[in-house]
């Protein structure tokens, strides 16, 4: 396993979501890479941070008692009563199940329709995270979009505008693959002086839009479709200069 792959497994891993064989191939490659086994730890540490505030909710002390009470089953009743109160509970724990049930559907089917923009900008912000933290930048190192465009060729099933900012001072700096949205994408990187900027695109069915920014941890995002491709942009860089950036590939592009 390469550590691309190992990346774009991560997410399944840290959730215990891969099969076995998966699971395997990816623990045998962390140990033999210490890098890609520093990154693992830091997302594992990361999530285990998110977890911890997740709320968790338990029946109010006294719950059963008053339950209890209301139907009649306290002590001393035959053992009818009892019986009926099994029963009940038989019928309260299937109740209960039946809505968890319907209430994880439901749950799904609101993840499905917001897959974007807001749970695309997480995963566009975990990739760019990981990109930093395991010095993967890119798989191509080249500042000239003649030499980084055909790399892409063969491995991705649609060819991406690669185009080199230079002139307005965003200069490319090289590319890779990643993983977004449930499927292999184009990822570019530039540069502004000390700042990395990384362009995730892929193909889009929906129609021409303008750029859309947004800040989520630190990180500035811009992103807009074009031309039946969607496109990603995020750094640390501010706010104002990531959207001179966006507008320049924008017109690049037109």
């Amino acid at each position: 396993m390469s550590c691309q792959e190992m990346h774009e497994l991560l997410d399944g891993y840290v959730d215990s979501e891969l099969d076995v064989v998966t699971t395997l191939q990816l623990e045998r490659h962390l140990k033999e890479c210490a890098s890609c086994r520093a990154v693992c730890h830091r997302y594992e540490q990361f999530t285990q941070g998110i977890q911890a505030h997740v709320p968790r909710f338990e029946a109010p002390a006294g719950l059963e008692v008053r339950i209890r009470t209301k139907l009649g089953l306290g002590k001393g009743r035959p053992a009818r009563a009892a019986s009926a109160f099994t029963d009940w509970r038989r019928w309260a724990v299937a109740a209960s199940l039946i809505g968890v049930l319907v209430l994880t559907g439901t749950l799904l089917m609101l993840v499905k329709r917001r897959a974007s923009p807001e749970m695309l900008a997480e995963q566009v912000v975990s990739s760019h995270i990981r990109s930093l933290m395991a010095n993967h930048l890119s798989d191509v190192v080249s500042t000239d979009q003649h030499t980084v465009k055909p790399w892409f060729s063969g491995k991705l099933d649609f060819s991406p505008t690669v185009k080199n900012l230079a002139p307005e001072g965003f200069p490319l700096t090289g590319g890779r693959l990643d993983y977004l949205d449930d499927r292999s994408v184009a990822a570019l990187v530039y540069k502004r002086r000390q700042h990395t900027i990384n362009l995730f695109i892929w193909p889009s069915e929906n129609s021409d839009s303008n750029p859309q920014t947004l800040t989520i941890k630190g990180f500035n995002i811009v992103h807009w479709t074009q031309a039946h491709m969607t496109y990603w942009a995020i750094s640390d860089l501010n706010a104002v200069e990531l959207s001179e950036f966006a507008r320049g590939l924008k017109t690049r592009s037109s």
